[in-house]
């Protein structure tokens, strides 16, 4: 039987998540930062959001499996920059990286850079527009670690890359995740940040 530790579901409140999924011998994954716990009870019901576009979705969506790694606030910058600002149908997210494990279900969650780990059965997948939230039965967790959870203002205050001054420069329509410029005119409704993937609401006038 999997390892059961539900006192991982306190690292898990507010948080910055790598969510991680295999289809055969394909891996990938993603950030994500919403996540919630809605049973109280065993077997632990929690609900996660995700972007439709997303290549790990779509992992998710055939094998009705996911981890999710929650981040501690020491992650450097350079796991954002593998697991959130390029697509997995492009590069192999994990080559080259080494600081993971595997949990019963025979997914990677992350080791180093988290403090605890959760893996799930997908139970049911409903479709909002831009996103799809997925409920599911946590199946195994553990603490990893003493260190506290990444939340997204600490990312924003603390952790994510300071534009250049060349991007400084730029005007036009800018991603408030990743910085990337867009043009002077906005952006149409159904568009995709190329570089983080987050859809056209989060596209600011600059």
């Amino acid at each position: 039987m999997e390892h059961m530790d539900l006192s991982a579901l306190f690292k898990a409140s507010y948080g910055l998540y790598v969510l991680s999924a295999k289809n055969g011998e394909k891996e990938s994954a993603c950030i994500v930062n919403t996540f919630m716990q809605i049973t109280a009870n065993e077997p632990v019901g929690c609900i996660v959001s995700v972007n439709k576009q997303n290549y790990t979705t779509e992992m998710i969506l055939e094998t009705k499996k996911f981890n999710l790694s929650v981040l501690s606030t020491d992650v450097p910058f350079e796991i954002f920059k593998r697991f959130g600002y390029q697509s997995g149908r492009e590069v192999d997210k994990f080559k080259g990286f080494s600081d993971f494990d595997r949990s019963e279900n025979g997914l990677i969650f992350l080791t180093k850079d988290a403090n605890a780990f959760f893996s799930f059965d997908v139970v049911e997948s409903i479709d909002f527009d831009t996103h799809v939230v997925l409920k599911a039965t946590l199946t195994e967790s553990a603490v990893l670690n003493g260190k506290e959870s990444m939340t997204y203002d600490y990312y924003q205050q603390y952790v994510k890359s300071k534009p250049q001054a060349q991007a400084v420069e730029k005007t036009g329509y800018r991603c408030t995740i990743c910085g990337y410029v867009y043009g002077d005119e906005p952006p149409p409704a159904d568009y995709y940040c190329l570089v983080c993937h987050y859809d056209v609401t989060y596209f600011n006038k600059v």
